[in-house]
């Protein structure tokens, strides 16, 4: 299923585009915070053109500056996906710091990471997602802590969540729920058994992933932001992180059954990007 003159093309104009982009993103990371955010926005938007991504997206992101993202995790591709509409950075594993292209890419864009495996970090890296958070910048965090198949939500790790006890500027820390779904390929909903030609997790191999992806038609992705919490509404890290969960995992039912509770949301259509 693809097509390889697909695949080739769309590889090569992505190639393209990151080589042009990275050394402009470099010197903005030193000359202007806010050019340092822009480009990331505009380039992820363009990849998102360049593969033949549409994304729907529901809700509105929070404007409390900083706030933490908590989102579901089902593919490299949420980069581009949530890299197109939140002007933030990740928190992600620290293997990904070594990944050739995709670790320095990572890098440029501020990426924060941890090294989940190892409890004796865990201090320190709340130090530095805490330290980021206190200089304004809003953060993307995966609480799965890994990739799922794109047909579920996998428990949520409550350590990281612990940033959120903090007071920022002497106010609780935002913290918003959002969702993320492969849900149509070419307008035709995505079954059970297509997803993982978009979600990638396991042990599937990357590149032979990124080749199949890229050669396939036109994807829509939905996108939900939900109603931004705090700390200071639950009684510890876990209560809200179990609140998290089951938010962004009923925002996931919606998604893949197409079925939105709300007439608004029904009447009128998600925002496409």
């Amino acid at each position: 299923m693809g097509s390889p003159v697909l695949s080739l093309g769309r590889l090569l104009v992505y190639a393209t585009l990151t080589v042009l982009l990275m050394p402009a993103q470099a010197f903005a990371l030193v000359a202007s915070r806010r050019m340092a955010k822009l480009i990331p926005l505009l380039y992820h938007r363009a990849c998102l053109w360049v593969f033949g991504m549409v994304v729907e997206r529901r809700g509105l992101p929070s404007r409390d500056r900083p706030t933490l993202f908590v989102v579901n995790h089902c593919s490299y591709l949420d980069i581009m996906v949530l890299g197109s509409l939140i002007g933030g950075s990740f928190v992600a594993k620290a293997e990904v710091a070594g990944w050739p292209f995709f670790g320095w890419l990572a890098r440029l864009q501020r990426t924060v990471f941890v090294e989940r495996r190892r409890r004796t970090a865990a201090a320190g890296q709340r130090d530095e997602i805490a330290g980021r958070l206190e200089a304004g910048d809003d953060l993307i965090l995966f609480p799965e802590g890994t990739s799922s198949d794109g047909n579920r939500i996998l428990p949520f790790k409550t350590a990281l969540f612990s940033v959120a006890e903090r007071r920022i500027g002497g106010r609780p820390l935002t913290v918003q729920p959002v969702t993320i779904a492969y849900v149509r390929l070419d307008g035709i909903p995505l079954g059970h058994g297509l997803r993982p030609f978009y979600a990638w997790y396991g042990d599937m191999d990357l590149a032979g992933h990124i080749w199949k992806a890229a050669g396939l038609g036109d994807c829509t992705v939905s996108v939900e932001f939900h109603p931004p919490v705090t700390i200071d509404e639950y009684a510890s890290r876990k209560s809200l992180a179990q609140h998290c969960h089951r938010v962004v995992a009923h925002g996931m039912a919606r998604a893949l059954a197409g079925r939105w509770p709300d007439p608004a949301d029904a009447a009128a259509p998600a925002e496409a990007t």
